[in-house]
């Protein structure tokens, strides 16, 4: 995806698409044992990285947010293409490690309106870093916060003129306990608390005196992280934020709620505009509710919302303040005779994702993914579907829910792959280059190709001569995986994530992160 002007799907090599990738388990972090029970609260509920991927956060459904560093690029500094270039050894995929938890969100209740907010997280974004420290926005479904994690010092005071576990005398027994006390010093080396008082008094001095009389002194060799709320951005939303979203322009961010898009200044929390409103005069005339929303990558003017009819629309903040009009609209044409009582429900997009370089836009419904090109508008360039045997028992789907569930996407750094997840904790990775035939289904588990099966490719017809819409299928048979099990509905990977630089997954199974790398 270089965003030339050829109107192809993406840049690829002369020799064709590149080869398929083989995915290969890295890292779990909150493995269940077999039979453990999981905690509602323990279920992740978002996962994000940062832009350039040493960092990835986790949000869960008790309000935690849960930060991971990368390990194995941190012993040499900067990044694995300045390391490749010093011929620095390079370990061969990213790892992480736990680096800290905060707790964002608690339970609230709106007494004016009798509810109930959950502290779930619902989307996580990371900011601009500065000074060392790291920001981020976390959102439940009323409330946004802005946190800054930072490394603290934690100072001690040293060099005491009497060192109190040699102090000898009557005050040898609390002298002993006050060495192992974590009570804090006073300045003249003495302890605040009366009981420890003795050792001004009664403590021998050696013989002869004193030699000198030293100064105690502040050190700081421990570190410890911490988490600070520096904003709160709460009572501008009447339904339940399913998006937040930062500009490129570093100052401001857009949060987004079924009929509402609202843009913020970081450093303002007690003000937002309003700069998109869907809701009609009269409610009972609401056909269609904002889904997802988010900023291009780099135009800090433009950005753009899905919505439950299964349109993606761009607006451009220049051309008004409130931009209900937007300046495209992409959306496919339903097939004549297709329609049924399904087809509204599934046409609902869940999530949209803008490519790196802005060119194209990657959106999810319940059955496929649509990659879009902004500068056509007919209609989506690649239709990836994810899960086509399931499309016989959408009854079944409707009668337990399942066919609300909202599953994310997300776009290689590259631009040349995109993944979604599906049920049974399954996910599938797909190339989307022109002519990529690439359509991997992968389990999230220790051993992530056990479920591969060979996917056929099934090209449509031609939208001009050069360029091909593109549908790949799944398994065709109904109502088992791709390996002939039965299909299990309760197991879903809604959440997943990737590396920016990297071809590295991060996904949620239920309360485990997971994560892969080829």
């Amino acid at each position: 995806m270089n965003g030339g002007d050829g109107g192809e799907v993406a840049a690829a090599p002369s020799a064709g698409p590149p080869p398929p990738l083989e995915w290969k388990f890295s890292q779990v972090f909150g493995e269940r044992t077999a039979g453990e029970e999981v905690q509602e609260v323990d279920i992740i509920s978002a996962i994000e990285f940062d832009k350039i991927g040493d960092h990835l956060a986790t949000g869960d459904r008790g309000g935690r947010v849960v930060l991971f560093e990368r390990t194995d690029t941190k012993e040499h500094g900067g990044s694995r293409r300045d390391l490749e270039r010093m011929d620095y050894p390079v370990s061969r995929h990213p790892e992480f490690r736990y680096k800290t938890e905060f707790q964002s969100h608690e339970p609230e209740f709106d007494y004016l309106k009798s509810l109930e907010i959950e502290e779930k997280i619902n989307k996580i974004r990371w900011c601009q870093t500065a000074n060392g420290a790291l920001f981020l926005l976390s959102t439940n479904d009323k409330t946004i916060k802005f946190w800054k994690v930072q490394e603290k010092k934690v100072k001690k005071i040293s060099e005491m003129n009497i060192d109190p576990s040699k102090a000898v005398g009557n005050c040898s027994a609390s002298s002993s306990s006050v060495s192992s006390s974590p009570k804090p010093y006073l300045a003249n080396g003495g302890y605040p608390d009366r009981s420890y008082s003795c050792l001004s008094n009664d403590v021998t001095f050696p013989p002869g005196g004193i030699p000198s009389l030293r100064l105690p002194v502040v050190t700081s060799t421990e570190t410890s992280l911490v988490a600070r709320c520096r904003r709160v951005y709460a009572h501008a939303h009447d339904y339940h934020i399913n998006s937040i979203s930062n500009n490129s322009d570093g100052e401001t961010f857009i949060s987004a709620d079924d009929l509402r898009i609202n843009l913020w200044n970081l450093e303002i929390s007690n003000q937002s505009f309003n700069i998109v409103d869907v809701k009609p005069a009269n409610m009972e005339d609401l056909t269609e509710v904002i889904t997802s929303a988010e900023f291009h990558p780099t135009h800090c003017n433009m950005l753009g919302y899905s919505s439950s009819k299964g349109s993606i629309r761009l607006i451009d903040l220049r051309q008004s303040a409130l931009c209900d009009s937007h300046s495209k609209l992409f959306e496919e044409q339903e097939a004549p005779g297709s329609r049924s009582f399904f087809t509204e429900i599934i046409a609902s997009i869940s999530d949209i994702k803008f490519a790196k370089d802005g060119r194209y836009i990657l959106s999810r419904d319940y059955m496929t993914l649509k990659l879009w090109d902004i500068n056509m508008d007919s209609g989506p360039v690649a239709t990836l579907q994810v899960h086509e045997y399931l499309r016989p028992k959408l009854c079944d789907l409707y009668e337990n829910d399942s066919i609300f569930d909202k599953f994310e996407c997300c776009l290689s750094g590259d631009g040349l792959r995109v993944a979604t997840g599906s049920y049974s904790n399954l996910f599938r990775v797909f190339g989307c280059t022109t002519g990529s035939t690439e359509a991997t289904t992968l389990e999230a588990s220790k051993n992530p190709m056990r479920r591969q099966v060979q996917t056929p490719s099934r090209p449509s017809r031609s939208l001009s001569s050069s360029l091909t819409r593109v549908v790949r299928r799944g398994s065709e048979s109904p109502g088992v995986d791709a390996n002939g099990n039965s299909y299990d509905f309760t197991t879903k990977l809604l959440h997943l994530a990737w590396h920016p630089t990297e071809n590295s997954i991060a996904c949620a199974a239920a309360n485990s992160l997971y994560m892969y790398y080829a």
